[in-house]
């Protein structure tokens, strides 16, 4: 029996799955809120506590660079080591992964009812994919064809400097960059990074805040969904979540071009994480895919991309997938 995790900075998905049953059918899963335990080891202890069973291996996807069988998670202040957790635990063998290293190994398998096209583009079937995968923080992967099948790579292109495309973004790097110095994509294109472009049109006087809105977003623990949420349903009243999201989808949008063009990813470009699912009719409104192609020489072969918003939690399917080829393995 493996025991399969998806280990976010914000939540946490466990789940039990025998291979007989498929990566897609769990004997039995439970979601956590990260932040309410001290470490991995505590949440996995509670959550086989309320199961009953004991699993064999363990495949965890974690929201972090992996070197060596060693993680520390980027927006959560946790370190995991393989044979630590395996010893801990009681396991035979633990595996961890970069989420988006699990996501992308989950990409060949995903099916129609994972996705939403939005750009249907010329898909080369052995061409290489990226991943863009905005929620906590910003992840990045991509898939190359070894002659047989796909191989997932991990990145941390989330962590590049973020490049301003047009005036108004110039303006919000040099705003974030009074707060944090370097400024990543992820600080203005992630859950942690939306309340920094609000903070920016609010501080330029950009349009107006309800007052209401304001004592919302201070009473809150986390903006971002609020934020979010006002776009979506009361765009009119809230102007600046509007203008917010206008920019978001830019950036997003700039930055997964910039990576398919890195990467050349004539088989299609995956938007995936907690975001762009939740925030879909924004993203098919045309912005999204105007600042995607805006690469000046190469917006021809960049119109021809397939652009994919993946509906389902592909980081724990990846991670599971990941974990029975282990198994069989051992």
């Amino acid at each position: 029996m493996l025991l399969g995790g998806d280990i976010g900075g914000t939540k946490t998905l466990l789940g039990l799955y025998k291979p007989e049953s498929g990566a897609r059918q769990p004997i039995v899963q439970t979601e956590f809120r990260s932040a309410d335990y001290s470490g991995l080891e505590e949440m996995v202890r509670d959550f086989l506590q309320q199961t009953d069973q004991t699993p064999d291996y363990a495949c965890l996807d974690v929201a972090g660079p992996v070197i060596k069988g060693r993680a520390r998670l980027t927006n959560l202040p946790w370190s995991l080591e393989e044979e630590t957790l395996a010893r801990s635990l009681g396991l035979k063998k633990v595996v961890l992964l970069n989420d988006l290293k699990a996501i992308a190994y989950a990409v060949p398998h995903l099916q129609t009812d994972d996705l939403h096209t939005l750009n249907s583009g010329q898909p080369d079937p052995e061409g290489a994919i990226a991943v863009v995968a905005p929620g906590t923080g910003l992840g990045e992967a991509f898939l190359v064809w070894s002659g047989s099948d796909y191989v997932a790579c991990s990145s941390e292109g989330g962590h590049a400097s973020f490049a301003p495309t047009h005036e108004t973004h110039a303006h919000l790097w040099r705003h974030a960059s009074k707060k944090f110095g370097h400024v990543s994509f992820e600080r203005v294109c992630s859950g942690q990074g939306l309340p920094n472009i609000y903070d920016f049109l609010r501080e330029a006087n950009c349009a107006p805040e309800p007052p209401e809105f304001r004592a919302k977003l201070d009473a809150a623990s986390d903006p971002t969904p609020l934020i979010v949420q006002a776009a979506l349903e009361d765009s009119e009243a809230n102007p600046l979540c509007t203008a917010t999201m206008e920019i978001f989808v830019d950036i997003l949008g700039a930055e997964a071009g910039n990576l398919a063009l890195k990467v050349l990813t004539t088989g299609g470009v995956y938007l995936a994480g907690g975001i762009p699912k939740r925030i879909l009719p924004l993203l098919t409104d045309g912005r999204f895919m105007q600042a995607f192609v805006n690469k000046g020489r190469f917006a021809d072969l960049l119109g021809n991309i397939p652009v994919q918003v993946v509906l389902s939690r592909a980081a724990l399917l990846g991670a599971v997938l990941y974990g029975f080829h282990h198994l069989e393995q051992a």
